[in-house]
């Protein structure tokens, strides 16, 4: 029987949220002990969370998460939170570019833009909605996250937002807003330039005030085009693929003032121990592969090299 279709016996809840433990070999300490201080979202790209689960415990991969949601919204914690897994690859948020040592990583078991095999080229066209049992199931892990680790909604971050250009999830069908609304993301309804940025041009506001927000330009003649994608899946998904406009050259002024990165962004705590949260009463650690479920606690070194990265829409990262 498959590991998603088979949750196991509880072994504890927290917040009504059943995790099943499926542990993978890949992780690491967090270097620095840095206790984490962002987390980032993104989606599979696969066919399914079965096939994405086995590929996150592979050790032939190289890649894992902490925590991966599938489309019916049960939780799979492959690596505790207190552990680096390797999921954002090359990133950079502000002036932290080691960003598996400060974040959580969460998987949503999704096709993404492609082919729903791991090799879409990111061309698919819009993806399909996220469900709601999933999205609700978020909802909780990120409530029980933050309030364990004190990580703003500003430090809730997709995975195009740390890897510009790199990777494009979770995409512009991510209800964004909706988890602004619920206070674990930011969001702008900002419509007008105003001040200095009404008398800029939205692509020259956009690129200062997307800087100041936290963002990396790529260099090279993609660098532009790539970071407006990045900000209109995230912010003015409706416009995904448009040109710049004044609306999100405001949306984006309006959020950099808000949360600018250097001085919103929480600075991580030294971990006061790398010693595991305790379990639940009764509960034993389950092999690697096994459903039992445990309760909502807990949750990467890494390889030299990133030799797995498929395309901008192959989401699984090493590193």
């Amino acid at each position: 029987m498959g590991p998603t279709s088979a949750p196991g016996k509880s072994a504890g809840r927290r917040d009504d949220l059943a995790i099943v433990d499926f542990p993978s070999p890949n992780h690491g300490p967090r270097r620095g002990a840095q206790a984490p201080s962002m987390v980032v979202l993104h989606y599979t790209a696969m066919a399914s969370a079965a096939l994405a689960l086995a590929r996150l415990c592979s050790e032939e991969a190289e890649v894992s998460c902490h925590y991966l949601i599938d489309e019916s919204g049960q939780v799979f914690r492959l690596v505790s939170e207190m552990r680096r897994a390797w999921h954002a690859g090359a990133a950079a948020w502000g002036s932290i570019e080691d960003v598996n040592s400060h974040s959580l990583g969460i998987e949503l078991a999704h096709p993404g833009h492609g082919d729903g095999h791991g090799h879409g080229d990111g061309d698919g066209g819009t993806p399909p909605p996220f469900p709601e049992a999933q999205i609700a199931a978020l909802e909780r892990l990120l409530a029980a996250i933050r309030l364990r680790w004190g990580i703003p909604a500003a430090r809730v971050l997709g995975h195009s937002d740390i890897a510009v250009g790199r990777k494009i999830d979770p995409g512009e069908s991510f209800p964004w807003a909706r988890l602004a609304a619920r206070g674990h993301a930011v969001w702008s309804e900002a419509e007008t330039p105003q001040g200095m940025t009404a008398m800029l041009p939205p692509e020259a506001s956009i690129a200062i005030n997307a800087l100041k927000l936290g963002y990396r330009m790529p260099e090279g003649d993609a660098g532009w085009p790539d970071l407006l994608r990045a900000l209109q899946m995230r912010f003015a998904p409706e416009e995904t693929g448009a040109a710049a406009s004044p609306r999100l050259a405001a949306r984006i002024a309006d959020l950099a003032e808000r949360f600018p990165v250097d001085t919103g962004a929480r600075r991580s705590p030294v971990l006061p121990s790398l010693r595991e949260p305790p379990r639940a009463e009764g509960a034993a650690r389950a092999p690697r592969g096994a459903t039992a479920a445990a309760p909502l606690l807990g949750g990467g070194g890494d390889p030299d090299e990133d030799p797995l990265d498929f395309g901008p829409d192959f989401d699984l990262d090493t590193e």
